[in-house]
């Protein structure tokens, strides 16, 4: 009697005939993912180029419309101390105009104040839970 062990079928030999090595495998690994992440910075550095010089431009346009807002706010200020100056002298209608203007200022500057308190720090209130559950995801833990 033989004990010998019939063949296995094709589907199940294990060869290593046409499959490349382990380090050479890993070389071309670490080539694509280097080649990937630069072809990802520089599509990134485009679009951010592109979205700069968008945004510069409309900066520059937005700086130019304040401008003429405050040489329009400059005339009308101006047109309040002459309509002023009808009924009271030239002196007080401009100090009553400075004092109204003066209100204003202080008006907005407490209501900014407020606004920027509640808004420092800069920092996103769930960034830290962000951030450990990107850890985990990343260690293979569900969240």
């Amino acid at each position: 009697m033989s004990f010998e062990k019939p063949p296995l079928p094709r589907e199940r030999r294990r060869t290593t005939r046409g499959l490349r090595p382990i380090p050479e495998l890993t070389r071309d690994l670490v080539a694509q993912l280097r080649r990937l992440v630069s072809s990802e910075l520089a599509l990134f550095k485009a679009e951010m180029t592109a979205k700069a010089k968008a945004a510069g431009i409309g900066a520059g346009l937005l700086v130019a419309a304040l401008a003429f807002v405050f040489f329009a706010l400059c005339a009308l200020v101006a047109t309040a101390i002459l309509a002023f100056a009808l009924i009271v002298p030239a002196w007080l209608a401009a100090l009553i105009v400075a004092v109204i203007l003066l209100l204003l200022a202080g008006i907005a500057a407490l209501i900014g104040r407020a606004s920027l308190k509640r808004g420092l720090p800069p920092v996103p209130d769930d960034l830290k839970q962000e951030l450990g559950d990107d850890v985990r995801a990343l260690k293979g833990e569900r969240p």
